[in-house]
């Protein structure tokens, strides 16, 4: 997983804990065009739609009331050698599933999501390549 430490900055949501890639909307933005565009800031990794498998709806966490998605994509190690961080977050960092979950100091909303995503996935759907035929959000 690609995390890294939230800024200790005015307005940063959980500022100094370990967050997963994301952001809000710009636009008419779908979640996954929204999602793959914040991995591409947050971190310089640019994904094809087709490499996300797995995404449901949550309620946000920035705006009660309103609906926010989590998304999980595959990388390969082409993908970690052109990762070049943005200015959003210090300290980037791949830590395992285990890691993330069980981590004092990560995001407790994803973390809770993440755990539910993992238990609504076959046991061996995290370790497989998985390409779906359709989009993820047409």
């Amino acid at each position: 997983m690609l995390t890294y430490r939230r800024d200790v900055k005015p307005g940063i949501p959980w500022p100094g804990l370990i967050d997963l890639p994301g952001g809000g909307r710009e636009g008419d933005e779908s979640p996954a065009q929204c999602a793959l565009r914040e991995l591409q800031e947050e971190f310089g990794v640019t994904l094809p739609e087709s490499r996300l498998w797995w995404a449901r709806p949550f309620p946000a966490t920035s705006a009660p009331g309103r609906i926010g998605w989590f998304l999980l994509g595959r990388l390969e190690a082409r993908d970690l050698d052109a990762m070049c961080f943005g200015d959003e977050g210090h300290s980037p960092q791949l830590i395992g599933i285990a890691a993330f979950l069980g981590a004092s100091d990560a995001v407790a909303p994803l973390q809770q999501r993440l755990a539910a995503a993992l238990r609504s996935l076959p046991k061996d759907a995290v370790s497989r390549y998985h390409t779906p035929k359709t989009p993820l959000f047409p």
